[in-house]
């Protein structure tokens, strides 16, 4: 019995990075049609694990990225590129912005990979992330049927059109800052910048290559680093790519890994006793005391704790599931966590898929909802907390010296503050709309906010609501 013909793409589909194609076109080579959303982790290491797959299969696998928005913001195309290509995406990608071919496929979540052979008949398709023995098998098992390699430019990764221009900072993202220092996670170039305010580099940890090492800064190496958290002589690192936490000595610059050993996955239950060993999922931003570093595990959908005193790591607050859900410790739920801020004995969350901000009491771990009504829930208004919309937040901050928390409303490009204890929102007033900001830090009057899109970095003066830009490494 034969399989049936996959469909062909619906002619409104937008192709971002590549010259339109269509499935009859790519006859003779396996196709791996991977429907993602932008702003999904679940969708994010899917196409990590495409990425490595296609490095077994040159010229046999031709991989096909078919992006649907969530959020209105996703809906612009360049927004919806600019977000994977923080992932490190290159594979052609098509933007379906009315869902056609998600309904033409029959697609039912994100994210889905449909298998179509060398002949154009869909062979297999594996939802979730939970399977990925399964894709490797099934694409193995397609690939070494076809009798040749075939090597022509469109299939070869990394061949895109329109590619980000070569500057001095890629993605950046996470920030901290002190009276005279500045610290960047420069994500696309797999490195942290110990910067002056003024831009100029004193020091770079990691080789500026994508892999998985300790050593001294010129040996280290992260693999898209997100997150920062600096206690005295103590820079804590997000490693997102090698799902691992890591910290900079900057007495010594030694890098070491205190969580994960390079594997996606999901921790076990419990205590973790040896949490070198342990495998994360997708960790995007840390928040250090002088005892604990918590971290925001966007793959899983949890908060967890490292004690920087017996090295072992708990699951603080979260039940795994992907919602907006208040309570207790496991009874709570958070919707993709990429944000922390701590002050004394309470931890503020951002929730990217919730369009909200959480509080964690540490003392409990009792966990309620700040900002955001629902998983589907969002928009820009300002207002009372319970009233107030965001739009795919990515970034907190704390003022010091206030009780403000600094929200950058990604979705939205704009730059916003909730009162604590009052509860109001508002929006701060720009000169201009940020591109993608997904990285803030507050210190002696000003905001330092990571233009992840523009690839910059900027300052903004509290007292005069001066934007500038910030040359680092110019």
């Amino acid at each position: 019995m034969s399989n049936p013909s996959a469909p062909e793409f619906p002619e409104s589909l937008l192709w971002l990075n590549a010259a339109p194609t269509s499935l009859r076109e790519k006859r003779g080579r396996v196709v791996a049609l991977v429907f993602v959303n932008a702003a999904s982790a679940w969708s994010w290491q899917r196409l990590r694990d495409v990425t490595q797959l296609q490095t077994r299969y040159p010229g046999r696998l031709q991989p096909l990225v078919v992006h649907v928005p969530r959020f209105e913001s996703e809906r612009v195309p360049q927004q919806a590129l600019k977000q994977l290509r923080r992932q490190g995406v290159s594979f052609p990608v098509a933007h379906d912005r009315d869902w056609q071919a998600w309904q033409r496929f029959k697609v039912e979540s994100w994210p889905t990979v449909i298998l179509i052979d060398a002949d154009g008949e869909e062979r297999e398709r594996i939802v979730g992330l939970h399977s990925t023995g399964q894709l490797e098998r099934a694409l193995a098992a397609l690939c070494e049927e076809l009798p040749e390699l075939r090597d022509d430019e469109d299939a070869r990764p990394g061949h895109e059109l329109g590619p980000e221009p070569r500057l001095p900072l890629c993605f950046p993202t996470g920030l901290a800052a002190t009276s005279d220092r500045l610290y960047v996670a420069d994500s696309g170039h797999h490195r942290v910048l110990e910067c002056t305010h003024s831009g100029r580099i004193l020091r770079q940890f990691g080789m500026g290559l994508a892999d998985f090492i300790d050593g001294d800064l010129e040996q280290a190496a992260f693999r898209r680093p997100q997150g920062l958290s600096l206690v005295r002589d103590a820079l804590y690192v997000a490693d997102t790519g090698n799902h691992a936490l890591r910290r900079i000595d900057l007495l010594t610059d030694r890098v070491e890994t205190l969580c994960g050993n390079g594997r996606a996955g999901e921790p076990i239950e419990g205590l973790v006793t040896t949490p070198r060993a342990a495998a994360l999922n997708q960790p995007q931003d840390v928040a250090a005391t002088d005892s604990e570093v918590h971290i925001a595990m966007a793959g899983d959908n949890r908060i967890w704790t490292y004690s920087l005193g017996n090295h072992q790591m708990r699951c603080l607050a979260g039940s795994g599931k992907l919602d907006l859900g208040d309570g207790a410790g496991a009874m709570a739920s958070f919707a993709q966590p990429v944000a922390l801020a701590a002050v004394q004995q309470m931890l503020y969350v951002c929730d990217a898929l919730g369009s909200a901000v959480r509080s964690v009491q540490l003392r409990n771990a009792v966990v309620q909802t700040l900002i955001g009504q629902g998983i589907w829930e969002f928009g820009d208004t300002d207002g009372p907390r319970d009233q107030a919309r965001l739009q795919n937040p990515q970034a907190i901050a704390l003022s010091p010296d206030a009780p403000l928390l600094w929200i950058a409303d990604t979705g939205n490009g704009t730059l916003r503050t909730l009162r604590l204890g009052g509860g109001q929102v508002a929006t701060v007033e720009l000169p201009r709309k940020l591109h993608g900001p997904a990285g803030l830090a507050v210190v002696e009057g000003s905001v330092w906010i990571a233009e992840t899109d523009a690839h910059a970095v900027l300052r903004l003066d509290i007292a005069s609501g001066q934007l500038e830009h910030v040359p680092i490494g110019e």
